[in-house]
Parts: structure tokens; C-alpha cells; sequence
């Protein structure tokens, strides 16, 4: 049984009709599906990986250009994809690659009211990099699993933004300190974020811990899979970034969660050492931001 099946996955017809539409046209690069699919496989090796990404000759620049970033603290010059992979191992190079693919659907910095694009991926980036962090201080093993997950966990605002978007507009205008962006999406969709997200996920072949994450970032304590450290890592991630003012939509509206805490057994201490660290791992990745 896979993580997501010990809950129903969510269905309705407004929903399914949106997601059909959105698979038809392949919103997410297809270089991107493809890399997802190749890392996630386990009978393929690095160089399928590295014909999955010289098929986008701008994406394979981006990520030797991050690789050779101050981020990585390379000895030498990185010149192709199989010394990059050779030095960072498929996960991390899985992880540059998706994360400059997915850049390309904000270059648009369209605003309504608060939110921006731009700022929705410096969120998204950000709550990556914070969840792995997370990951680390708690002995996961699992980091750059994780900062894949926090990397997509709002993947469905972005759909939502493309594909329904003049009622997107009507939802985040209404918005305000202190609600609830699901919540709200549901009272004019008929769905929110997550369920779209988690559907697309699916289509796409999303690993089970992202889809989790997408779909519980919110409500960890619902989850009754095997993801839990994932989804955890991700819920607080997106809480400490945007209490810092990092935030989906332009305001603070996520709600602590006292069990995601208490699941990573996360200190007071853990989380203040967390908090002053943030700053210089985001200077140190600001690649990231603009690949």
C-alpha cells in the first residue's frame, strides 16, 4: 500500500475536469516529469539521467551554473552533467534540474493585491531549503527527498493561478489575516490547493513523500501514512518561513501545529538555532532563487 492510500485520494468533478485539462497541456516542463522519472527509478543510472537533461540544453547551463556556484564549493571547474552528478550524486542534481525547470512558470511577476509570483517562488525555494535543514538536524537521511517536497508543495497554487485564474483572483483578493487559504479555495473552488496538487502529483509521477507533503503541509496530524517525517519537515518549514514574511500569497495565514513540532521532537532551542542559521543558507543558495 502506498503512503497516500491510507487516505481516500480527494475527487470531484470540478476538480478532475480542471486536472484533465492542466495534464492534456503539460503545464510542468516535460524535461521535468522526465527527470522525475528517471531519478525515481531504480534501474536507471546516471546516464539516464544525463540524456533525460541534454534533451533541454538551457536547463542543463542552469544547473552546471548553480553546481558551480559558491553553494557547492566545487575544487574545480564542473564542465558536464556526468562530473556534476559524479559530485553531487543524482538526488541533488535530480533536485537543480526540477528546480530550474520549475522556475520557468514564474517568469511572469503578474500581482494581485499581496501576492506576486515571484514571491511564491522565493517561498517555494525557501520552505526546500528550510525542510531540509529540518531533515538534517533531526538525523533524517532524507534531505534532498525533502527539499523536493517542500520545493512542490504549493505547486497546486500555481495551477490554480494559471488555470482558474480569474477565480484565483477572486480568492486571494478576499484574503486576510487570519484565514484560511484552503478553507477559502474550497468555499469558491469546491477544492483547494493541496487536492489539486496531489492529483497532478499523481499524473505526474511524483514520489510518494512529495505528494504527501503537497496534500498534508497543512494538517499533518490527519496524515496516517509512512511519510510522516517528510510531511512533518515540510508543515514546519512553511510555517517558519512564513512567519519570516516568506510567505504563498503575500500574508501570514499558517497556523502552528504544536504535534508537527512535537513529532520531530524539534526543541525550543532546535528551533531558535534553525531560525539563525535560515539567513545564511539562504544567501548561500540565493542560486536557487534565480536559475
Amino acid at each position: 500500500m502506498s503512503a497516500l492510500q491510507s487516505v481516500a485520494s480527494p475527487s470531484n468533478s470540478a476538480l478532475d475536469s480542471i486536472v484533465g485539462r492542466i495534464d492534456e497541456i503539460s503545464t510542468l516542463p516535460h524535461v521535468a516529469v522526465k527527470v522525475m522519472q528517471v531519478a525515481n527509478d531504480p534501474t536507471s543510472d546516471a546516464g539516464d539521467l544525463t540524456m533525460a537533461m541534454e534533451s533541454d540544453a538551457s536547463l542543463s547551463a542552469r544547473v552546471l551554473r548553480c553546481v558551480n556556484s559558491s553553494a557547492y564549493a566545487t575544487r574545480r571547474k564542473i564542465t558536464n552533467l556526468q562530473q556534476a552528478i559524479a559530485y553531487l550524486g543524482t538526488k541533488q542534481i535530480r533536485n537543480l534540474a526540477i528546480t530550474a525547470a520549475v522556475s520557468e512558470l514564474f517568469k511572469d511577476d503578474e500581482m494581485i493585491g499581496k501576492y506576486c509570483r515571484p514571491d511564491l517562488w522565493k517561498h517555494l525555494v525557501s520552505v526546500g531549503i528550510c525542510a531540509r535543514m529540518i531533515a538534517k538536524r533531526v538525523g533524517s537521511n532524507e534531505g534532498e527527498d525533502i527539499f523536493l517536497a517542500g520545493l512542490l508543495h504549493d505547486i497546486g497554487i500555481v495551477l490554480e493561478d494559471q488555470h482558474v485564474h480569474g477565480t484565483f483572483c477572486r480568492v486571494v483578493e478576499s484574503l486576510r489575516e487570519g484565514t484560511s487559504l484552503p478553507a477559502s479555495e474550497r468555499n469558491t473552488f469546491g477544492f483547494d490547493h493541496t487536492m489539486m496538487g496531489q492529483k497532478i502529483g499523481e499524473l505526474w509521477g511524483f514520489p510518494d513523500s512529495v505528494k504527501s507533503a503537497i496534500r498534508y503541509h497543512h494538517m499533518s496530524t490527519t496524515y496516517r501514512g509512512t511519510d510522516g517525517m517528510t510531511v512533518r519537515c515540510v508543515e514546519v518549514a512553511n510555517l517558519i518561513c512564513s512567519l519570516r514574511g516568506i510567505t504563498s500569497v503575500g500574508l501570514q495565514l499558517v497556523n502552528f501545529s504544536q504535534s508537527a513540532f512535537s513529532g520531530l521532537k524539534l526543541t525550543k532551542a532546535d528551533i531558535g538555532s534553525l531560525d539563525a542559521e535560515l539567513d545564511d543558507e539562504l544567501q548561500a543558495h540565493q542560486g536557487l532563487f534565480h536559475v
